[in-house]
């Protein structure tokens, strides 16, 4: 119960900075993507002070034996740079670039009652069902039920 407890916690501190900065807004995340026109440079100090304070915590709580809610740390193992990578990363980049919502602004928004935002998460959703799914068919050490 606890650990469900702190992830509500800390969800709830992140909509929060998200909403505070600005970042449940497509249209201010869609002009910093728009160089030539009406620039707005906000969302590269939201990143730059994201940068910062993962960087810190990182250090900070990577030097604890382990979490404090859990037995080990779950970190990725993987450091190759594949397909799947490549292509996840295109499609997140074009999909934010398109509607100027990323799911840590999406979500948040949701609380704002704007279709768009749900209709994004509905098709975020959809889009992670259809991975999971494509994943699994390509995938060898997948068991395959008749």
């Amino acid at each position: 119960m606890g650990r469900v407890v702190m992830a509500g916690l800390i969800g709830i501190v992140f909509g929060m900075g998200i909403a505070i900065s600005g970042m449940i807004n497509p249209a201010k995340v869609l002009n910093f993507f728009d160089i030539a026109g009406n620039w707005d440079p906000s969302l590269a100090f939201v990143m730059a002070g994201a940068l910062v304070v993962t960087a810190l915590g990182y250090r900070f709580v990577l030097a604890r034996p382990r979490p404090i809610l859990d037995t080990r740390f779950h970190l990725p193992t993987r450091r190759t740079i594949d397909v799947p990578l490549i292509a996840g990363s295109v499609l997140f980049g074009i999909g934010w670039g398109i509607t100027g919502f990323c799911p840590g602004g999406a979500i948040p928004a949701l609380g704002l009652g704007e279709s768009s935002a749900w209709i994004f998460v509905a098709a975020m959703a959809v889009g992670m069902a259809l991975a999971r799914l494509a994943r699994s068919a390509l995938d060898p050490r997948t068991p395959k039920t008749a």
